[in-house]
């Protein structure tokens, strides 16, 4: 049996209260139950994300807005974005071949003439002192024909001083003719055998060049196996490990050339017109937006990008765009190498009025 609660009589003065719009306790509930506190909290947290996401997009955009818009230029000065370039050399093997050692790895700084890699050259240094040997024993051939030879001299000078005596006292009547004839052929034979003893030093002298020769080639042979970096600037790329067998012309090392660091820039038929051989240029990278780089142009292609080679409208013709590359003066760099970086994005300025003078925000050197 369910307990009945009294309900409050109905009188005139709760009928009042019911047309005030106050009503009893037991009818006065909330409309809306209130959430806890907790649940309150969890629901502050997706508004404070896309609050902080709208932040973070509007500094970004700002940031980039910064670094793309550069700082104000005169007319006679134009600019557009790249990227800071170095030449790539790769270094690779003359010969097919064993890599022996490497000696250096990637992000390396090597300088000029520095050894970075030695392949295997036994069979080369084999051959190298065969050839040596050859030297040696042809020397000691020469060394025997130029003896004999100058023993023949001297038979051939007796034999040329008896026929000149007997030819004086053949007439005289102290000497026969038989004997003078006789002195005559002998003098005839040692001088033959004097040409022929002359013809052998020269054959000799030839096998020792030819040996020589032969030693020469190995020697730059495996001195071609040892890889040296034929200029200064850092390791990009190890390509080959040490005991992996590379055919002639495989490549162990591709770096970067610290002398020849540039950037290419795309501008319109206008701009690039004004633009001539060796003018005076800027780079601002990205990175280091407070560091202008003096740079200059070394090349202006002679055709456009972008669009057909023949255009018939002025519109098309605006619309042309043509390579520009601007170099940094290698002079800039000695002792820099280890900020030369390929890749890195920024502006490049170039000035086509020389009288011109550049914005304080362009002028300086090259950061350290």
């Amino acid at each position: 049996m369910t307990e009945n609660k009294p309900t409050e009589p109905a009188t005139p003065q709760t009928a009042e209260r019911y047309e005030l719009g106050v009503a009893p306790a037991e009818a006065r509930l909330p409309a809306v139950i209130p959430a806890p506190v907790g649940q309150r909290r969890r629901r502050r947290w997706p508004r404070l994300a896309a609050l902080l996401l709208v932040l973070s997009a509007v500094a970004g955009g700002g940031t980039y807005w910064w670094l793309r818009s550069g700082p104000a230029v005169p007319a006679s000065i134009v600019f557009g974005n790249g990227r800071l370039e170095a030449d790539e050399i790769d270094i690779d093997t003359k010969f097919a071949g064993r890599i022996a050692r490497v000696l250096v790895d990637e992000g390396d700084l090597v300088s000029a003439g520095q050894v970075v890699a030695v392949m295997d050259t036994r069979d080369l240094e084999a051959s190298f002192k065969q050839y040596q040997a050859l030297i040696a024993e042809a020397r000691q051939t020469l060394d025997q024909a130029k003896a004999n030879f100058a023993q023949q001299q001297a038979v051939v000078i007796f034999a040329r001083q008896q026929v000149a005596r007997s030819a004086y006292l053949v007439p005289k009547g102290f000497a026969t003719q038989q004997t003078l004839d006789q002195q005559k052929q002998q003098l005839d034979s040692a001088t033959a055998t004097l040409a022929a003893d002359a013809a052998a030093i020269g054959a000799a002298q030839r096998a020792l060049d030819a040996a020589t020769h032969q030693a020469e080639l190995y020697q730059v042979n495996i001195e071609d196996n040892t890889l040296v970096a034929p200029r200064g600037g850092p390791i990009e790329y190890r390509v080959a490990n040490v005991g992996e067998v590379l055919p002639a012309g495989g490549k162990v090392f591709t770096m970067l050339d610290a002398s020849y660091v540039y950037m290419d820039i795309y501008l319109p038929t206008a701009q690039a017109g004004r633009i001539r051989y060796g003018a005076d240029a800027r780079i601002v990278l990205d990175a280091y937006p407070a560091h202008p780089i003096p740079a200059k142009v070394v090349y202006i292609a002679s055709q456009a990008q972008f669009t057909p080679k023949t255009v018939e409208t002025e519109d098309e013709r605006a619309k042309l765009m043509f390579r520009i590359r601007v170099r940094i003066d290698p002079a800039r760099l000695q002792g820099r190498a280890n900020i030369v970086r390929s890749g890195l994005p920024g502006v490049a300025y170039v000035r086509t009025d020389p009288h011109v003078a550049w914005p304080p925000q362009l002028r300086g050197e090259i950061g350290s």
